[in-house]
């Protein structure tokens, strides 16, 4: 159990297969919210429907939920970019907006970044949309730096936001 500024309790679990529907009510909704729905964006993925279904030990990756009052309120996950055995994407971080400001979206990305370390990854990818300026932020501190552009082979060719970190 982690407590956010506001004495706010969340824990962070790796997503089973009934949180499925959860997060991806979540990720929906939070896309919706930033006008992020929609071919080229990620709660349009197909995995976005069976999350814990794509994210397995086995293929290196991993997605994690955050749970406030036992209801999910946002998750984030990591997984091999595109079949690469060096570096990994950051994926998926979306946080309703009652779960912003507590600290969990840094904790959520943190885990995810310790786990992508034990996994042997050297980087750390990530594609978003500047209108996520929260996410941006976070991402800046923690390290990620800006690119010009996507890395070849990204399916999100809606965002507008590329960065990278080395582990």
């Amino acid at each position: 159990m982690n407590l956010g500024p506001f004495s706010v309790e969340y824990r962070i679990e790796t997503i089973k297969p009934e949180q499925d529907a959860a997060i991806c009510r979540v990720i929906k909704t939070v896309g919706a919210e930033f006008n992020a729905i929609g071919d080229g964006f990620g709660p349009s993925d197909a995995e976005v429907l069976n999350m814990s279904r794509y994210y397995k030990e086995a293929q290196n990756s991993r997605y994690l939920v955050g749970i406030i009052n036992d209801q999910v309120v946002g998750g984030c996950g990591i997984a091999p970019f595109n079949q690469s055995q060096t570096t990994c994407e950051l994926r998926k971080l979306f946080l309703l907006p009652q779960a912003r400001g507590l600290h969990l979206g840094r904790a959520l990305t943190l885990d995810c970044l310790e786990y992508a370390r034990s996994r042997g990854y050297d980087q750390c990818y990530l594609e978003t949309i500047a209108t996520m300026q929260g996410a941006v932020a976070l991402y800046q501190k923690l390290g990620f730096r800006m690119l010009e552009h996507s890395f070849e082979g990204s399916i999100h060719c809606a965002c507008n936001v590329w960065m990278i970190k080395d582990l």
